[in-house]
């Protein structure tokens, strides 16, 4: 025979033992900042690997390419590219942003810049220049022209401008913030130097073919990879978190007992 007063121990003890099971699992769903930067990891892995994959197989920067199949996939995978890229920076500097002062803020905003105006330009690739290669094959073959360093027949004004700069952020960007995560420290210090002299070496290598001198961003993509995989493998030791309520949980059931 189970007395009253232990039916009621059993009966208090499935209220408790729900929320307890609650709190665990919100607390195992709870979004964390070393959650969101180790994701990151996994976002600049994508777009290391979509830059540095797509240089090879790029087809030639010319008017007669534009419609292909190739280059609109191609392109589409710039704007992916851009996207991952950007939360990619943004967990790499958060996690070194105590340690990399402002040289690291200015590598990184110059990054975060460059991707952003990037991904305008690579939305607009596959998307409109496709259908501007009849109506007007003058400013496709102009803008093909900014790509490939060849220049065109007619003049962008601002837009040529705008992309130029673009281009000399990217590469200062690269120095700047390749230099500061060297000096923190944390993360591998030859994946930090790859992406350092990943600018210098596309300005090397841009007194070459285009073709070739596409080649010269891949080194930037493997520092990517390798940056976001050992972000994403990272392990820091963290301080347990006491479950919400589950003190006052264990109280109630020392009294009831």
């Amino acid at each position: 025979m189970i007395s009253t007063k232990q039916t009621a121990i059993i009966e208090g003890d499935k209220p408790m033992n729900i929320n307890r099971q609650t709190a665990i699992k919100e607390n195992k769903m709870k979004i964390t900042a070393a959650k969101l930067i180790r994701w990151s990891g996994l976002s600049a892995m994508v777009a290391g690997i979509i830059f540095a994959g797509i240089q090879p197989i790029h087809p030639p920067d010319v008017l007669a390419s534009v419609n292909t199949s190739a280059f609109i996939i191609i392109t589409s995978l710039k704007t992916v590219m851009c996207l991952f890229g950007l939360f990619g920076i943004a967990g790499l500097y958060a996690r070194h942003v105590e340690e990399t002062g402002w040289l690291g803020l200015a590598g990184y905003l110059l990054l975060t810049i460059f991707y952003a105006v990037q991904m305008c330009f690579a939305f607009a690739e596959p998307l409109i220049l496709p259908l501007l290669t009849t109506v007007a094959p003058t400013f496709v073959e102009s803008v093909m022209g900014l790509s490939s360093g060849a220049g065109g027949p007619m003049n962008l004004g601002a837009f040529e401008v705008i992309y130029h700069g673009v281009s000399v952020l990217y590469l200062l960007g690269l120095l700047l913030f390749g230099i500061a995560i060297f000096r923190a420290g944390i993360l591998s210090r030859w994946a930090a130097v790859l992406l350092a002299i990943s600018g210098p070496l596309a300005i090397i290598m841009s007194l070459l073919p285009h073709q070739i001198a596409r080649l010269a961003a891949m080194p930037m993509g493997f520092a990517l990879i390798w940056l976001g995989y050992a972000l994403w493998s990272e392990r820091r030791a963290t301080a347990s978190e006491p479950v919400p309520g589950r003190a006052s949980l264990e109280l109630s059931k020392t009294a009831a007992e």
